[in-house]
């Protein structure tokens, strides 16, 4: 885990396009968590990885996929919708499971981005208790690209002082917010600064990698 102030952070390494046997090479490099962001190439991955990772999914959810996730991950860090939640809450109830999530929120109000407005996380979490099969741990953010550290930061600013807010709040046990999820490898310095305790590397840990538009890093 890297340092922050305050306490620690968890490196999370984004595994998009690297091969299950490369992935399994940094867990005795001191890596342990690991995120998919596309559902398909988890299932093709997922029987070779090592199974003391402790896997996440980070990118973008459809709720018709939900199905495969259930029981494979720990946490799922892109809930961006009611209608999301309570497909994980209903497949999490079939399992017998309860499946930890944290709420997406779009920073800088992106269209092309997911995540709940930030001005309407109060009402959305208001209805998560009635969700016994999933756990908010949390939130994940991911800012607009810019090159502007100070806006950059500002954004980072917004969403800790939203994540400190609501975990003072202790609204009930399926919401604990002890995670957030933000900062990637070109912003995770900055994302500490303002108190990830999570950053999800990429490029970072796996080098250079190319991308379709809107994935995760």
């Amino acid at each position: 885990p890297l340092f922050r102030s305050g306490g620690r952070a968890t490196v999370l390494a984004a595994t998009k396009t690297v091969p299950a046997e490369t992935v399994n090479r940094i867990y005795d490099l001191g890596i342990h968590t690991i995120g998919e962001n596309k559902v398909q190439e988890l299932l093709e991955k997922y029987d070779a990885l090592d199974k003391r990772f402790d896997i996440h999914f980070i990118g973008r959810l459809q709720r018709n996929k939900v199905k495969y996730l259930i029981g494979k991950v720990s946490l799922i860090h892109s809930v961006d919708s009611l209608e999301l939640a309570e497909e994980i809450d209903r497949r999490s109830a079939a399992a017998g499971l309860v499946t930890d999530c944290l709420i997406e929120l779009n920073a800088g109000g992106e269209e092309s981005k997911g995540g709940i407005a930030p001005e309407e996380l109060d009402g959305f979490i208001a209805k998560i208790p009635a969700l016994r099969h999933i756990r908010v741990r949390g939130l994940m953010t991911i800012p607009p690209k810019c090159d502007d550290t100070e806006k950059k930061l500002q954004y980072f600013r917004k969403i800790s002082g939203i994540f400190i807010d609501n975990r003072a709040k202790k609204v009930d046990n399926s919401i604990s917010m002890d995670i957030l999820s933000m900062g990637m490898t070109h912003d995770y310095r900055e994302a500490l600064e303002c108190g990830s305790n999570m950053v999800r590397i990429g490029e970072g840990i796996f080098g250079k990698r190319i991308y379709n538009k809107n994935t995760e890093d």
